[in-house]
């Protein structure tokens, strides 16, 4: 089978398609990732060169294979409950205090719908359901055709608190043995929406804590000022931005306050 090897050139036309596309400044070292991830595709239309399939999805017609492209040069690293503080804090700190009839929340880069389903067994675990509901956005059509499924390998189980495992999840039996079934209960609770976060946003409305965690890592400076200052649009005042552990709002806005490292609140 043939080998294919994109070149220096090639690859500098990708990674500004990803930065326009997505504001997502790849580095020089997703090189081979960007070769592996495509050959795919170029075998698929019987290319020999990446600048065939570079302009293909630049074509009006091809705009199906151009998300695909979206899909394919975007990260969807995630897991349930990744970082587990973050969910300890929205239980014994954010959702304690919450006083209002509904709670509004925003998963803004759901991936394969392991953080929205997180958010939703504690949510719905503390308030009960009806009180919560939640927007789940990604860039990645695949990536939100997998959460809407909402079944997972038993596998990914093994970071769900147990009480919660038994009380959200269902043990596929028969056709769906070794996979894990979400409520559908919560399921019911989330709107799930493709999303580009460096685009224009759509009226959402505003909500009581925003998730975007371990997304800005892949942006420069003037790509983060602008969307957090979006976000911020979109907190109820005293509402709650969490990002990734290795983020930092410190350079990019003073309007939120730092909680606690990742945690920002918008003052009342």
């Amino acid at each position: 089978m043939k080998a294919f090897d994109i070149t220096d050139k090639e690859f500098k036309k990708f990674q500004s398609f990803i930065f326009d596309q997505a504001g997502i400044s790849m580095a020089d070292s997703k090189k081979q990732l960007v070769n592996n991830r495509l050959t795919k595709r170029l075998r698929h239309y019987g290319f020999s060169r990446f600048n065939d399939y570079f302009d293909l999805v630049h074509k009006p017609e091809y705009s199906t294979e151009k998300q695909l492209l979206i899909d394919l040069l975007t990260t969807n690293e995630t897991y349930f409950f990744r970082e587990p503080k973050h969910f300890e804090y929205l239980e014994d700190d954010i959702l304690r205090s919450f006083r209002g009839s509904r709670f509004r929340c925003w998963s803004a880069a759901c991936s394969n719908g392991a953080e929205p389903y997180s958010l939703a067994m504690v949510l719905d675990n503390k308030l009960g359901s009806g009180r919560w509901e939640m927007l789940a956005t990604d860039i990645s059509s695949r990536m939100l055709q997998t959460a809407q499924l909402a079944t997972y390998s038993l596998q990914e189980a093994d970071k769900i608190p147990r009480d919660l495992l038994l009380k959200y999840c269902l043990k596929g039996v028969r056709s769906q043995k070794g996979v894990m079934l979400i409520d559908k209960k919560l399921l019911s609770q989330i709107k799930f929406k493709h999303m580009n976060l460096n685009g224009n946003m759509p009226d959402v409305d505003k909500f009581d804590l925003i998730m975007l965690r371990n997304v800005m890592i892949y942006f420069d400076h003037d790509t983060k000022v602008k969307l957090i200052d979006q976000l911020i649009t979109r907190l109820y005042p005293g509402g709650y931005l969490i990002i990734g552990h290795s983020e930092t709002l410190n350079t990019v806005t003073k309007k939120l306050v730092m909680v606690k490292p990742s945690v920002y609140r918008l003052e009342k």
